[in-house]
């Protein structure tokens, strides 16, 4: 499998020459709306097996073996040349695929209310194959210990259908919003404590959860030990079931990291009590504040690298959004809030506007700009298949146990094609 940057004057047809595809394979792959009509800049995966690379000024078979983890001898009896012909550039050479190693994949879904169940149905049937779990956001803490419980529809059978683990996620959210209060209240009286475990594995049975997922975020700095005791309790209980249970943790790069959304998470902790977490790597750039990349690549190998110094790299997924942002510009501090949007749309408004894809090598983020028929400038950041890939590589670089998406229901086909071709999905 290989990616494309579609370059001005590209049509489809002479791309699929390239590779030795067929332009309905691209168009199938990709989901491209418009085959006659292709943004400048675009990333597209062409659905191949292995890829092919094109000589470049410097290169040998020895260079470019060792850039994709093959040998020059199997570079030469696969292309049928000799090892000892010189290279010309702008020769292709085809590059058999790498060998992929295990790892799981976390896809968050949220039915917040019936009408939207059908449209997330399908999102979720759609990903099932490339999903280790399949998390439904969530079942919300009351104060006496009780759960609310959001619309499931179909997800459990879904996800019995593909062999998804069928992940539960309990929030302290309260009117919509994560509260500290409410985690006081839970995490410093063991008899709701008790209760609150309880309904956790009669509804869990009911399901047929077998992973039990705490998202409790904006815990109260003083709560942080009791949070840890909180969790050691929950392992024990959901021990006896044979559940798994993991945790959502705010994105860190130390362990004294100020701020609420930080100070409660202890990632040595978490790393010693849970099976595994799950790190919300993204989010720097958000619908509140100024245009920027929502996981650039920097920050998150910042958060990650020190993560893997408190616990296991096998106990970490690393979160990753499926969606984007469109700013209205010019950005004002506490004005309209940006649209989200998925990679779908965004190359929609790409093309619907003829502005060219730019791509941020530092950021490894996409992003455009172009002017709406009321005449207001915008400015778009997303994620596509380069970005994807960037993340990938830092998935295998630092051995993490795999990737959580926030959310399903956001279309990005290029994701679910890159997954197999650099990975295992592992089934529970």
């Amino acid at each position: 499998m290989q990616i494309h940057v579609v370059q001005r004057g590209q049509t489809l047809f002479g791309i699929a020459q390239a590779y030795n595809t067929t332009p309905e394979e691209i168009i199938r792959a990709n989901k491209i709306e418009t085959p006659n009509r292709l943004v400048v800049g675009q990333a597209i995966v062409i659905p191949i097996v292995g890829r092919f690379y094109w000589v470049r000024s410097g290169d040998s078979l020895w260079s470019i073996a060792r850039n994709f983890q093959t040998t020059a001898q199997q570079l030469a009896q696969i292309n049928g040349i000799s090892i000892n012909t010189p290279l010309q550039i702008g020769q292709r050479l085809y590059i058999p695929p790498q060998r992929k190693r295990n790892a799981e994949f976390n896809g968050y879904v949220e039915p917040r209310n019936p009408s939207s169940i059908p449209e997330l149905e399908e999102s979720a049937r759609t990903a099932a194959p490339y999903l280790t779990y399949l998390a439904a956001f969530s079942f919300r803490i009351q104060r006496d210990g009780t759960l609310q419980e959001p619309p499931l529809g179909n997800f459990p059978s879904i996800a019995r259908a593909n062999n998804v683990t069928l992940m539960m996620v309990v929030t302290n959210i309260e009117n919509d919003q994560f509260s500290d209060e409410l985690g006081a209240i839970i995490l410093n009286n063991e008899a709701l404590q008790n209760r609150l475990l309880e309904n956790i594995v009669t509804t869990a049975k009911r399901y047929g959860f077998r992973d039990i997922h705490f998202d409790m975020e904006y815990l109260r700095p003083a709560d942080r030990n009791a949070y840890n005791a909180f969790l050691r309790k929950a392992k024990q209980r959901f021990n006896r079931e044979g559940w798994l249970m993991s945790t959502a943790l705010a994105p860190k790069t130390s362990a004294t990291q100020k701020g609420r959304w930080y100070e409660a998470h202890d990632y040595r902790a978490h790393g010693e009590i849970v099976d595994f977490v799950v790190i919300m790597t993204y989010e720097w750039g958000y619908s509140g504040g100024p245009p920027m990349p929502v996981s650039p690549i920097g920050p998150v190998r910042q958060v990650l690298e020190y993560a893997v110094t408190e616990m296991p790299a096998s106990k970490i997924m690393m979160g990753q959004n499926l969606y984007g942002y469109d700013w209205t510009l010019p950005y004002v501090p506490g004005g309209r809030y940006a649209r989200a949007i998925s990679p779908q749309q965004a190359i929609r408004l790409a093309s619907r506007y003829n502005v060219p894809i730019e791509y941020d090598t530092k950021a490894q983020a996409p992003h455009f700009r172009y002017r709406d028929t009321s005449g207001n400038e915008h400015q778009v950041w997303f994620e596509d298949a380069r970005s994807m890939q960037a993340k990938f590589n830092l998935v295998k670089e630092l051995g993490l146990r795999g990737v959580s998406y926030w959310k399903l229901g956001l279309d990005f086909p290029q994701n679910w094609l890159l997954i197999t071709d650099n990975f295992n999905v592992v089934k529970r």
